[in-house]
């Protein structure tokens, strides 16, 4: 019996014994944010949307490329409150509108990549009759980087231009024009 325990005894603190040694070299340091900038955010202003292959669309590149987990949230201009107080409206967004008297709906939605992204204007009737619409149309663009999905935070409302600069720090007098 005294031949069990000390077996299980010197099988045990060898099975829960870690091995230890020196401390190897440190690894390389990783590449500093710009100027600790995490998100970003880019404005198209006063852009027409083109009709190309029988829809509406803007097409841009993104330069650099986002990360695989990135997020991209786009929001068009509305209006305005006053002169320095702009209206920022998320897409996807439907608006139901009266167009020469018939009740229509018009879509903006968008699809993005790591290289691009696409913002389309669509509907239940010509937009061409709506040119307001679809011509000097302002987007913001919000690039998140996705290692915030992996964090424990308050959630934000993502409807909510002004929540997400404030949640995620962005300094938003520096937006980046695109062109």
């Amino acid at each position: 019996m005294k031949k069990i325990v000390v077996l299980i005894a010197i099988i045990g603190s060898i099975i829960f014994s870690s091995c230890e040694g020196p401390q190897g070299i440190p690894g390389q340091n990783g590449v500093d944010g710009q100027n600790g900038l995490l998100s970003e955010v880019f404005e198209l202003k006063n852009i027409n949307f083109s009709f190309i292959d029988n829809e509406y669309k803007i097409y841009q590149t993104l330069n650099p490329p986002i990360f695989a987990a990135d997020a991209l949230l786009i929001y068009r201009l509305s209006g305005t409150i006053n002169e320095t107080t702009p209206i920022w409206q998320p897409i996807p967004r439907t608006l139901f509108l009266n167009i020469n008297g018939s009740d229509v709906e018009l879509d903006y939605d968008f699809d993005f990549s790591k290289q691009d992204f696409t913002i389309y204007a669509g509907g239940n009737f010509d937009l061409a009759n709506a040119p307001s619409y679809i011509q000097n149309q302002t987007f913001r663009i919000v690039i998140l980087p996705g290692y915030f999905s992996g964090k424990s935070q308050k959630t934000v409302d993502l409807n909510d231009y002004y929540a997400v600069i404030k949640a995620f720090k962005i300094d938003d007098s520096k937006v980046k024009i695109l062109k």
